[in-house]
């Protein structure tokens, strides 16, 4: 490490309905943590992504929430922000403190019962959040009614959920993701396995409307910068490209957030590191979301 600060600490918490196969995750950071969004699909759903631009006047966050429910699953976000209201987080203005929580959402309506995450169901999250070690993964929280090979004619869905994935530079540093897993395409296990696009070319795609998206986090734990969350969330979506075929597609929503648990000045060399640190996390969070 090039710095002795403590490392911003994270806890995570689902909410689960199996009957309706939905559910919603939230990261909680104990203090403000420097975030960059990155949305890539063409069907997102998001809120105060916009905010965590360059040049904006707020970019730390309080918590992250990925949730299922597609657009209206954004309403639970509120839940989060009540949850740390509480406890006095977020931007002091005259009226309180207002927590900053970023949101994305994945489509599950359509698998189980047209339900969908609400405010209360994500202050239960909250109140429930552990350290990611102890976090359930699999067909729990936002990953509940995730799928994925959606878009092959021929091909049955496959399951998808929640995983998550860590890669450990020498130095110290680490890369931790989560990836809620609801992609159109198809992850891939087996690098040696037939390649599922060059069918796409030769007969015309399943496209139903608005199934799909792959949302996550990934929090390194290391001094960065602006300019190291930039290409880090960069790098997250080469993850995903490299394990989901194909990925970032129209029916897609693919969000990923880049945190820095600590903050410092990176030399071109850490950048490159920890970028594919990330790149190797999400790989792997996105393997374990579908086989945990």
């Amino acid at each position: 490490m090039h710095d002795s600060e403590v490392a911003i600490e994270v806890t995570a918490g689902h909410w689960t309905d199996h009957e309706a196969r939905t559910g919603c995750t939230v990261l909680l950071f104990d203090r403000p943590a420097r975030a960059v969004a990155d949305v890539r699909g063409g069907a997102p759903g998001t809120r105060e992504t916009d905010l965590l631009k360059p040049g904006n006047l707020v970019r730390a966050v309080d918590a992250i929430l990925l949730t299922g429910g597609s657009a209206f699953g954004l309403d639970a976000t509120g839940g989060v922000m009540a949850y740390l209201r509480e406890s006095g987080r977020g931007v002091i203005t005259p009226a309180g403190p207002v927590p900053i929580v970023p949101s994305a959402v994945l489509y599950d309506l359509s698998v189980g019962l047209p339900r969908w995450p609400v405010a209360a169901n994500a202050y239960e999250a909250c109140k429930g959040a552990r350290l990611l070690a102890e976090t359930p993964r699999g067909l729990v929280g936002a990953g509940t009614g995730a799928t994925t090979r959606k878009m092959f004619a021929d091909h049955e869905p496959m399951r998808g959920g929640i995983g998550i994935g860590l890669a450990q530079v020498a130095d110290g540093a680490m890369a931790t993701a989560v990836v809620a897993v609801n992609a159109a395409g198809e992850v891939v296990v087996d690098v040696g396995a037939p390649d599922p696009r060059p069918g796409l070319l030769d007969q015309q795609p399943f496209t139903p409307e608005r199934v799909a998206t792959t949302i996550g986090v990934v929090a390194i734990d290391a001094p960065v910068d602006e300019r190291t969350l930039i290409r880090c969330a960069t790098a997250a979506h080469a993850g995903l490209a490299r394990s989901i075929r194909p990925s970032h597609t129209i029916l897609d929503g693919d969000t990923m957030f880049a945190i820095g648990l600590r903050t410092g000045n990176v030399d071109v060399a850490d950048v490159l590191k920890y970028s594919v640190a990330v790149e190797l996390a999400v790989e792997r969070a996105i393997i374990d979301a579908i086989t945990a």
